[in-house]
């Protein structure tokens, strides 16, 4: 059996080759559909993509910010922490306490940054860099530090001033920059700090004592409360189950879950448009490929008919215009691929001016390559069973006569 396997694959494989013409025709009909359906998908995906992409990494538009101001307590905001949406959460002070007066020996300048409570894990920084930590290190974003001149392991100044008691007052602090933040994540002047020392700073201008920077004043804080919260969700899709769960407890908050929601709805639209095409171009593919290997096999009947003659089974008779099915699939693959790379490389290439450096509005994954041959394969073998089972009804005695 395993022999007579052998043979069909030999007979099947150099009758294709002997007909080469027809072989051809065969191929580029299937290039011909397959080559523009794996373009169209190479837009959908490089477009779609790029913007899918772009919404993921640009961590604002994974933010979720309060709408004026509110009471949030420690308890509260540890509690969203523990959530599995919230990739990143830190309270925040009011907006008038968050400023700080900073001033390097280099730049020769006094400047007003807005300071900006952080810690491990801000999707603003990059992760491997080190984190703003304790009272004296601090994090600069990159227009901050280039203004101030200075880089990681630079130190600054920072100051700040007070009306208490009917005077004023004026303290300063030495400040480490521990790392300057990537342009890309902050593009506004900005000193990244810890919930230590922004509170600190609150602390300062509302009157109280700072024993850890032997600042004095009233009694120390003892219940602090927030007015706001930095929050990130953990992805894109999380943002609006988030802002969802927000408007439940009366807490008024704004996302960017509509610019999200609309390259969602461009994906499925795209995606239900292409495989409408794609459906209709692979069945009308099959029916022509069936087509043709059934009037093959009629054109060849004198010499299926001497293969059942001379003891080829059933199942060997179907596996002649299968393989021949197979051969026609891989080569119109192949085919294909080579005219959507060409295309490809065109577009990305008009267009990349208009691009950021290394993306692609034409793309594709190798997954989609072994995809596409599958289901070319797959389409080109049940057309091919088709023709197999007529083949398989040839009867011996045909051949007899025609001997």
């Amino acid at each position: 059996m395993l022999r007579q396997k052998r043979q069909t694959l030999a007979l099947a494989s150099r009758d294709y080759f002997h007909e080469w013409q027809i072989s051809i025709c065969f191929v580029l009909a299937l290039a011909a559909v397959l080559g523009p359906m794996l373009v169209l998908f190479g837009l959908k995906f490089g477009i779609v993509g790029t913007m899918i992409d772009e919404l993921v990494e640009n961590p604002a538009k994974r933010e979720i910010r309060p709408v004026g101001s509110g009471h949030y307590d420690r308890v509260w905001i540890d509690s969203l922490r523990k959530r599995d949406d919230v990739a990143f959460i830190v309270p925040r002070i009011r907006s008038i306490a968050s400023t700080l007066s900073v001033s390097s020996e280099q730049a020769g300048r006094i400047l007003q940054f807005e300071v900006i409570p952080s810690a491990k894990g801000d999707p603003l920084l990059d992760p491997q860099l080190e984190p703003p930590s304790g009272m004296d290190r601090v994090v600069l974003s990159a227009s901050a530090a280039k203004k101030l001149q200075v880089s990681a392991g630079d130190h600054i100044e920072g100051s700040l001033q007070r009306r208490f008691r009917g005077r004023k007052e004026r303290v300063a602090m030495d400040l480490q920059v521990a790392a300057v933040a990537p342009a890309t994540g902050f593009r506004r002047d900005g000193l990244f700090a810890s919930v230590m020392l922004v509170e600190a700073l609150e602390d300062f201008r509302d009157g109280h004592a700072v024993p850890a920077l032997g600042w004095e004043g009233s009694s120390a804080v003892q219940a602090r409360s927030y007015t706001g919260f930095r929050l990130y969700a953990r992805s894109i899709y999380d943002v609006a189950a988030l802002s969802d769960s927000f408007d439940r407890s009366g807490i008024e908050v704004r996302t960017q879950a509509a610019d999200i929601e609309s390259v969602r709805r461009m994906d499925n639209t795209l995606s239900a448009i292409y495989w409408a095409i794609a459906l209709i171009g692979l069945g009308g593919f099959s029916l022509s490929l069936g087509a043709s290997l059934w009037a093959n096999v009629d054109r060849k009947r004198k010499e299926l008919s001497v293969l059942r003659l001379v003891g080829f089974r059933t199942g060997d008779i179907i596996l002649f215009p299968v393989v021949q099915g197979l051969y026609t699939a891989v080569f119109g693959w192949a085919l294909a691929c080579g005219i959507y790379l060409a295309a490809a490389w065109s577009i990305n290439f008009m267009l990349a001016p208009q691009l950021e450096t290394a993306q692609k509005i034409c793309r594709l994954l190798p997954e989609h390559y072994a995809i596409a041959l599958a289901i070319t394969a797959g389409a080109s073998i049940l057309a091919a069973i088709l023709a197999g089972i007529r083949a398989a009804r040839v009867e011996p005695s045909e051949g007899l006569r025609e001997i």
